[in-house]
């Protein structure tokens, strides 16, 4: 299939794309839902997919929730989903300290209760989330004498509402030395949201916060990077990359992860990403760009359970 293809999944090629694929990695923010209202047909076709005898797994940048958060609002919503088929960074990012990196210490944690909660499971001991106040007319120069742990050994920058200039100065303190590892859940500059002319910003911007004033660049665990991939390789080893599709709402994150993993890619519209960005980055020179040029799309994923009711 030709990189700048991107077909529409239609009646008339629905079914071939559900013969090809074994394993469903799916994106939730912007796929499944917006905020907490579902998107229309997103339950049914998971259920059909079940049907079908297709796996679906669940793949967030979100790092808000622990897969026990996760599960909570899988069931509000109307999904059956088990705690084993949910990766979100707060969870990889507890895995990679865990395993990959063997890590003993300290986490300074930049983040909220999801992270928390994943690291407490793991037995990895943090300090960090909550507030951490600033005061009017502080002197901000009186905090190169800023208190700091001896037992931290780590940095760990997720999406925190409760972020502060204290929080990144105490983050930044930790990382001058060279063997405190700095990681981060993902880079997603901004949340999906279904209100137009409304941004929320995304733990990205948190992140280059940090990197700028730390003049470090960090370990991203989640989208796009394959350690992603390779966690759902560790629970599920007889995952098929090449009967293995990405849904997902935007191009950087969900389609570049598909794209480094050799998976089939679908877009939706349901999010971030648009046709115009798709065709933008058809007709561009960069091999980057047209790296981010997915293999299908669809209005919404709720669709292709209708597409194959009317088959």
């Amino acid at each position: 299939m030709s990189s700048l293809n991107c077909q529409q999944l239609t009646t008339k090629n629905a079914w071939e794309f559900l013969d090809s694929i074994d394993t469903v990695l799916i994106d939730c923010d912007g796929v499944l839902w917006n905020s907490n209202d579902t998107i229309d047909g997103a339950v049914e076709t998971i259920q059909m997919l079940r049907k079908m005898g297709k796996q679906p797994i669940f793949v967030t940048n979100n790092s808000t929730k622990s897969r026990r958060q996760y599960i909570e609002k899988f069931n509000r919503l109307g999904f059956t989903v088990s705690e084993d088929e949910i990766f979100g960074t707060a969870y990889v990012a507890g895995l990679y300290l865990k395993h990959k990196l063997k890590f003993s210490g300290k986490i300074y944690l930049i983040g909220g209760s999801g992270l928390a909660e994943e690291l407490t499971i793991q037995g990895i001991p943090f300090i960090g989330p909550g507030y951490d106040h600033v005061e009017e007319g502080e002197d901000v120069h009186n905090w190169t004498n800023i208190e700091l742990d001896p037992e931290v050994r780590g940095v760990l920058v997720g999406f925190d509402p409760l972020i502060s200039f204290r929080k990144v100065c105490r983050a930044a303190s930790y990382l001058t030395d060279p063997s405190v590892p700095y990681i981060a859940t993902n880079l997603d500059g901004r949340l999906p949201i279904p209100n137009k002319g409304r941004v929320i910003p995304g733990t990205g911007c948190l992140v280059d916060f940090v990197t700028k004033a730390a003049a470090r660049q960090p370990t991203v665990v989640g989208k796009p990077n394959e350690l992603m991939f390779q966690c759902v390789k560790e629970k599920f080893p007889l995952i098929n990359p090449e009967r293995t599709v990405m849904v997902g709402d935007r191009l950087d994150t969900d389609i570049l992860l598909g794209k480094n993993c050799n998976l089939k890619t679908l877009m939706v519209l349901t999010g971030i990403s648009s046709l115009e960005d798709v065709q933008h980055n058809q007709q561009s020179t960069s091999q980057s760009l047209q790296k981010l040029v997915p293999d299908f799309y669809l209005p919404a994923f709720g669709d292709l359970h209708k597409l194959v009711k009317k088959e």
